[in-house]
């Protein structure tokens, strides 16, 4: 008995001889413990496999074991090998996806991770089937993907991938917010789309609900909303400088150009701008304008508009031309010469 405690300690405690080589296995899904077993013998990462899987069934890891990819290192005994397998410790992605990511934004950090393909990507996000599948009445799975950080596991499918997503958003968006939408006549799809514009519009979160009001205010008036982030929705990437040929652009989105809220999300909203769209500030103002500093300034006339957009402008310029006496100040002292050309 001495010697058989001795050998299993030999056995688990001392390090296989592979050095200091990484391997990565597979263990499939559906896969049973002495399968597991298997793979690994013939990986030579066990010694002893019957004596592998008699501690396993000593440990209960024969009931149960996680499928996915495992990193295992030469320096790793079979004792830290059968610990990895019983914790489930299998190789994931950290994908972070923060308000206001747009879907091609999304696709970029999946891609990166080789959790999906371009051109998975982009069929996938738009299949009919896809969509269906999930309820989501929608040209695409834009504004669906809640932000949050997801621990996607090496080996996941693309589906599988999105669908957590997915299912994310749904588990955020609670019953008390389907039965304000309902109350509103909104659809989820509209509560999204409105959400996102919000995202998209808003830096601090204590005016969320104000340009909320604004859009509420004029959809009930009919008023074209002109959001200029909706402008270059598929057009150009977020944070690109918007012109007046993007505002006069005509695209299903550009709420410039046609009336009511577009075909669906144009970005993933977070929970403040969800809620936010669902619970408008009780306020009449119709216009808002940026103050150049990360808030706005909300009017309820057009007269007032018209004054806070040149407020604006003159605000612009002036830190413009501030911006430039700096700069030609720095050149004189550097030694840098105008010599007349642009």
């Amino acid at each position: 008995m001495l010697l058989y405690v001795l050998y299993a300690a030999v056995e688990f405690l001392v390090p296989l001889p592979e050095g200091r080589k990484t391997k990565e296995v597979q263990i499939p899904k559906g896969a049973t413990f002495r399968q597991a077993v298997e793979i690994l013998d013939k990986e030579n990462l066990i010694r002893d496999k019957n004596l592998f899987i008699f501690i396993g069934r000593l440990t209960g890891l024969h009931t149960k074991i996680r499928a996915g990819y495992y990193s295992i290192t030469g320096s790793m005994n079979p004792l830290s090998i059968l610990i990895l397998l019983k914790n489930g410790q299998i190789i994931e992605y950290d994908i972070t996806i923060v308000e206001g990511d747009s879907l091609i934004e999304i696709g970029e950090k999946l891609i990166e991770k080789n959790i999906i393909d371009r051109e998975t990507f982009d069929k996938l996000s738009r299949s009919k089937s896809f969509l269906k599948a999930y309820n989501i009445d929608a040209p695409s799975i834009e504004g669906y993907i809640f932000p949050d950080t997801y621990k996607l596991p090496k080996g996941l499918e693309p589906e599988n991938a999105l669908g957590m997503m997915i299912n994310s958003l749904r588990g955020k968006y609670e019953e008390k917010f389907r039965l304000r939408a309902e109350e509103l006549g909104l659809s989820e799809r509209e509560v999204l789309t409105l959400a996102s514009i919000i995202e998209k519009e808003a830096i601090i979160n204590s005016e969320r609900s104000l340009i909320s009001a604004v859009y509420h205010n004029r959809l009930r008036k009919r008023i074209p909303l002109q959001a200029d982030p909706t402008a270059i929705y598929g057009i150009k990437r977020s944070g690109e400088r918007i012109t007046m040929k993007d505002l006069k652009r005509k695209t299903p989105y550009n709420t410039y150009m046609i009336k009511g809220l577009p075909p669906g999300p144009i970005a993933s909203p977070g929970l403040k701008s969800i809620t936010a769209a669902l619970y408008p500030a009780d306020v009449p103002y119709i216009y808002f304008v940026s103050n150049n500093d990360g808030t706005h300034q909300f009017s309820v006339t057009e007269e007032e508009h018209f004054r806070a957009v040149a407020a604006y402008r003159e605000k612009k310029q002036k830190e413009k031309q501030a911006g430039q006496q700096i700069e030609n100040k720095n050149n004189n002292k550097n030694g840098v010469k105008n010599n007349g050309r642009s």
